[in-house]
C-alpha cells in the first residue's frame, strides 16, 4: 500500500517530474562536456568563450521568464477550474502528464545552462579559452525545444479548459474504476455476530483504497473474518470504528485488536483526498459537481449541465451492466474472510441523480436529460428488478419536481413525453424479466430501444438540436 501511495503522489506532484530533469540535465551536461569535437564539427559552437557564456546566460534568463509565465498560466488554469466546475477536477490538472513534461524540459533546460557557466570560459578561477563547443551547441537545442514546448503548453491548456475536454478526462478515469470489477457482490450479508471485536481507526481522513488480496490472505491465515465499516471514498474519523473482526466461532480465541489495527494500518489507507483508484463514485460526484455548479445563478449554464448528465449517462451506462456491491473474499472453502462494503447501483443513481434534480428541476431541459439517463440505463441493466424500481422512483421524483418548480405547464410537455418513454422501456423490460427471455447480444432489447430516443442509448458526445 506504501508503494501505491507513493506512486498516486507522484502522479499527482508538479514537482516530481521537473525535479528529475533537473538531476538529468545536470548529469547530460557533464558526459557531454566530456565529448570533445573539434570547432571545423558541424556539431560545435562557432563562437568564443566569451560568446558561449553570454549565449548559456540569456537561455538561463529566458528561461526564468518563460517559466514564470508557465507556471502563472497553470494557477490561472487551477483557479478556473475550480471557480467554474468544481474544486474536485483539480487532481485531474496536477495528474496531467503533458503539463508536468513541458514544466520538466524547461526547468531542465535552465538547470542545463546555468550549470554550463560554472565551467565554460573559466579553469581555476581564471579566464580559458577552451570550453565544450558540442555541449554549448546542445543549449541552443534545449532552448527551441523549449520554445516549441511554450507553443505546445498554449495549446493543451487551452483545450485543457474547455468543458468537454474536462468532462471527457473524468469519463475515460472514472471507466476503468466502474469496469475493475472489484465491488460485485450484490446480496446483503449477515450483520457481524455478537462476539465480533471492534478495530479503531489510527488517523483521520478518506479511505482511499484497500489492499484486499494482502488483507483475505492475513484473514484466512489467522481464520477470521474481516469485515470493514465504511467504504472507499468514505470519511473516517481517528478512534472511530474502522472495522470489525471475528473468529470462525463464539468458543474460538477472540483476534487481537492491537495486531489487526497494525494490519489494517497497513492494508487500507487513510489519504486526506478521495482518489480514483478504487473509489466508484467519484468520478459520479465529479461530474454532478460540474452539473450543480453549472446550474447556479452564479453561472446559469444548464446546455453544461446537459453535458455533464449526457458523460454521466456513459457512465451509469457501464454502471448498470454489471453487479455492483460489496467485495468479498472467501476462503478455499467458500468460508466469508473479508467483506469491503461498497456502494449499490441505486444508491449511486439516488445520490447523483437526487443531486443534480434539486437544482435543475425548473429548468425542463435538464429533467429530459436525466429522463434520457434513466432511460439508458434501463436499456442496459442486467435484469435486476431492484434497480428498475430504483429507476422509476427516480422517474417520478423527477416529474413531481418539476410539475412543482415549472410556472409554464407547456414546458413540461416534452418532459411528460421523456417519462412516458421511460414508462415503456421499464415495461418492455419488466415483461422480458417475466417471460423468462434472455435477449442475446447484438438482438435483445430491441423492443426497448425502440421505445426511447436514440439519444437514450447513444454516447454522451452526441448533440441533440433541441438542447440548444
Amino acid at each position: 500500500m506504501r508503494w501505491h501511495a507513493l506512486r498516486e503522489y507522484v502522479r499527482g506532484s508538479l514537482w516530481v517530474i521537473p525535479t528529475g530533469c533537473v538531476i538529468g540535465a545536470l548529469v547530460l551536461g557533464v558526459l557531454l562536456s566530456l565529448v570533445d569535437v573539434g570547432p571545423s564539427s558541424p556539431l560545435a559552437f562557432q563562437g568564443t568563450a566569451d560568446d558561449a557564456r553570454a549565449l548559456l546566460s540569456g537561455i538561463s534568463g529566458t528561461m526564468i521568464t518563460v517559466i514564470a509565465v508557465v507556471l502563472g498560466l497553470a494557477v490561472v488554469a487551477l483557479q478556473l477550474s475550480s471557480t467554474q466546475f468544481s474544486p474536485r477536477l483539480l487532481r485531474n490538472f496536477l495528474r496531467d502528464r503533458p503539463n508536468q513534461v513541458v514544466l520538466g524540459v524547461l526547468v531542465g533546460t535552465f538547470a542545463y545552462s546555468a550549470g554550463g557557466l560554472f565551467t565554460v570560459g573559466v579553469s581555476a578561477g581564471e579566464r580559458s579559452d577552451e570550453f565544450p563547443r558540442f555541449a554549448v551547441s546542445v543549449s541552443i537545442g534545449l532552448l527551441f525545444l523549449s520554445l516549441m514546448l511554450l507553443v505546445f503548453f498554449a495549446h493543451h491548456l487551452a483545450h485543457s479548459l474547455q468543458v468537454d475536454w474536462i468532462m471527457r478526462v473524468v469519463e475515460q478515469n472514472a471507466l476503468p474504476v466502474i469496469r475493475g470489477d472489484v465491488f460485485t457482490e450484490d446480496e446483503e450479508l449477515p450483520p457481524p455476530p455478537a462476539w465480533a471485536v471492534s478495530v479503531p481507526a489510527r488517523r483521520s481522513g478518506y479511505v482511499q483504497a484497500v489492499d484486499c488480496r494482502h488483507l483475505l490472505r492475513i484473514a484466512i491465515d489467522r481464520r477470521v473474518t474481516v469485515r470493514l465499516r465504511v467504504h472507499v471514498g468514505e470519511h473516517v474519523v481517528a478512534g472511530t470504528l474502522l472495522a470489525r473482526v471475528w473468529p470462525t466461532g463464539p468458543d474460538d480465541p477472540a483476534p487481537s485488536v492491537q495486531e489487526f489495527t497494525a494490519v489494517l494500518e497497513h492494508t487500507v489507507r487513510i489519504g486526506f483526498e478521495r482518489t480514483l483508484e478504487q473509489d466508484l463514485g467519484l468520478g459520479f460526484r465529479q461530474l454532478a459537481d460540474t452539473a450543480c455548479k453549472a446550474l447556479s445563478p452564479a453561472v446559469n449554464d444548464p446546455y453544461t449541465a446537459v453535458q455533464a448528465i449526457d458523460h454521466l449517462s456513459v457512465l451509469f451506462g457501464v454502471l448498470a451492466a454489471r453487479p455492483v456491491g460489496d467485495h468479498v473474499g472467501r476462503d478455499s472453502g467458500g468460508t466469508v474472510r473479508l467483506v469491503v462494503p461498497g456502494r449499490r447501483f441505486a444508491e449511486i443513481l439516488t445520490i447523483t441523480v437526487g443531486l443534480i434534480r434539486r437544482y435543475g428541476a425548473a429548468e425542463p431541459n435538464v429533467v429530459q436529460a436525466l429522463l434520457r439517463l434513466l432511460a439508458t440505463c434501463v436499456v442496459l441493466s442486467i435484469e435486476d428488478p431492484r434497480r428498475w424500481s430504483a429507476v422509476e422512483q427516480e422517474k417520478d421524483l423527477l416529474v413531481a419536481h418539476a410539475e412543482r418548480m415549472t410556472a409554464c405547464p407547456e414546458d413540461l410537455a416534452a418532459v411528460r413525453a421523456q417519462a412516458a418513454d421511460v414508462d415503456r422501456v421499464l415495461e418492455v423490460r419488466r415483461a422480458e424479466w417475466r417471460s423468462g427471455l434472455r435477449p442475446t447480444a447484438g438482438t435483445g432489447h430491441d423492443e426497448a430501444r425502440t421505445a426511447v430516443p436514440d439519444t437514450a442509448v447513444r454516447r454522451s458526445g452526441a448533440l441533440r438540436s433541441d438542447r440548444h
